[in-house]
């Protein structure tokens, strides 16, 4: 499981939600291999007063951050943000100012679907 949250300044973010969401989840799709209907992704537009960022980013900076189980190889993991750079920036979204953190946890920390992750049949791989 992959859960996304993006960051952004509301005037910029609110306007190119869907197209950003299908662009990062053809990158996820093809880095991590995920079949196509599991997309979880959140969007969190914020005020300009409400978002510090260096001087050096304009106000398309962009965070992105992914919560996932553990198990994918780093090349994977590189692909994905590698991926993300490229395709992002034909929304406006330099490389200069995208940011991507990835957190991993164990499949036993989550919980979905009323059980915990660990037991759990899953329609994909981990392990790319």
């Amino acid at each position: 499981m992959t859960q996304v949250k993006v960051y952004g300044i509301r005037d910029y973010l609110n306007p190119i939600k869907q197209q950003l969401s299908d662009a990062i989840h053809s990158c996820v799709m093809e880095a991590l291999q995920y079949p196509v209907d599991k997309r979880f992704h959140r969007f969190f537009p914020l005020d300009k007063l409400d978002f510090y960022y260096p001087s050096a980013r304009s106000d398309k900076y962009t965070i992105i951050e992914f919560s996932m189980f553990e198990g994918r190889s780093v090349e994977a993991k590189k692909q994905l943000i590698r991926l993300l750079f490229e395709r992002l920036q034909p929304l406006g979204i330099s490389s200069q100012d995208l940011e991507i953190t990835i957190f991993e946890t164990p499949k036993h920390n989550w919980g979905f679907r009323g059980l915990p992750g660990d037991e759990h049949e899953l329609n994909y791989k981990v392990d790319v």
